[in-house]
């Protein structure tokens, strides 16, 4: 059995019109109930009702510091996210989605205009784009002219990551970087779960093993992975689990850079200033260090050396998880991750 290609059916099949999330056999697309800043709240209320609605996404990847950026949408749909995006970048930035589904991206495109009007722009900053996430050249998504590029469970869905990483290294401008939530696994997954067409379409079968993010990203040129949050998955089927086996699943956000290659990671101190709309106060930056304003943060370089940057800072999205339930707190105000348990404060 071939496992399913169009990613975005597979959402609409699993918490489309008719269905709602009682119906997964997993919460590997239930959105996580986190804290979002009050500026990227009010983007989403100013979105179209229509395009909201026909948003089959799931959590929310929407990373910090986005006025004047261009930014990619990776799996975009209806255009929720992207709409949102183009309020905070503003006129000057732009933003790019694109989406395997036709019928999605004529959805978005329908809204171009009220979008601009509403956000009193001169001219719309939004752009959709019909096609495949791993093949954005084809696409005519040109080398270098992205700041930003976002993905929400769906690189999972692909078979080829290398390719969507690959593709993601070379339209990201230096200094750029790929912010983004997916699932991943803990170990190499067996045929019988690839090929499983509700594990697929659960966003698991075609999840990465988790360790093989990191050497994906040295050998495609970025800088070691940055884990930002991260949820255990819970299976909610015997037969499932019983195909599942010994195997866990968790969802994850990381964030990866690229940045030239500086050599040896070396300590430094950073002093963060406050100036980053919706963080005046702090930044987290991922799951390992918080910048307060006005003082000293020690940290590790961004240089290419993995070895040092692994033997400080925590990179197991398994361990973070569990050290995350062993004390349960109110999840921070950075907005991502496209599963896990729900949380109130």
């Amino acid at each position: 059995v071939a496992a399913p290609r169009d990613a975005e059916s597979q959402k609409v099949g699993a918490v489309g019109p008719g269905r709602t999330s009682k119906d997964l056999q997993t919460n590997a697309c239930v959105t996580v109930a986190r804290p979002v800043p009050k500026h990227i709240r009010e983007a989403l209320q100013n979105v179209h009702e229509e395009v909201t609605l026909r948003y089959y996404g799931c959590g929310l990847v929407i990373p910090e510091c986005l006025e004047n950026c261009w930014i990619l949408d990776l799996g975009s749909g209806s255009g929720r996210d992207c709409y949102a995006l183009s309020q905070l970048v503003g006129e000057k930035g732009h933003v790019t989605g694109i989406d395997m589904t036709e019928g999605q991206v004529e959805v978005a495109k329908k809204y171009l205009d009220y979008h601009m009007e509403k956000y009193g722009f001169q001219t719309s900053n939004v752009t959709f784009i019909h096609g495949y996430i791993e093949k954005l050249a084809e696409a005519g998504i040109q080398n270098e002219s992205y700041d930003i590029v976002i993905s929400n469970c769906v690189i999972n869905l692909v078979p080829d990551k290398e390719q969507v990483l690959q593709e993601v290294y070379r339209v990201l401008k230096h200094g750029g970087e790929l912010y983004f939530s997916d699932v991943y696994a803990s170990l190499e997954l067996p045929e019988e779960i690839k090929t499983h067409k509700v594990l697929w379409g659960e966003c698991l079968g075609g999840a990465l093993y988790w360790k093989d993010l990191f050497f994906l990203a040295q050998k495609i040129g970025f800088c070691p992975p940055r884990l930002v949050t991260a949820n255990l998955i819970t299976i909610q089927n015997k037969e499932l689990e019983r195909i599942i086996g010994d195997c866990r699943f968790v969802s994850a956000t990381f964030r990866l850079f690229k940045l030239p290659n500086t050599g040896p990671t070396e300590r430094c101190q950073t002093i963060y200033s406050g100036g980053i709309t919706g963080h005046e106060k702090q930044l987290i930056f991922d799951a390992n260090f918080i910048f307060k304003v006005n003082k000293n943060t020690h940290g590790t370089g961004a240089g290419r050396s993995v070895v040092e940057l692994l033997l400080d800072i925590i990179t197991d999205p398994f361990k973070l998880a569990e050290d995350s339930n062993k004390k349960p707190k109110c999840a921070s105000s950075v907005a991502g991750g496209c599963c896990g348990k729900k949380r109130s404060c």
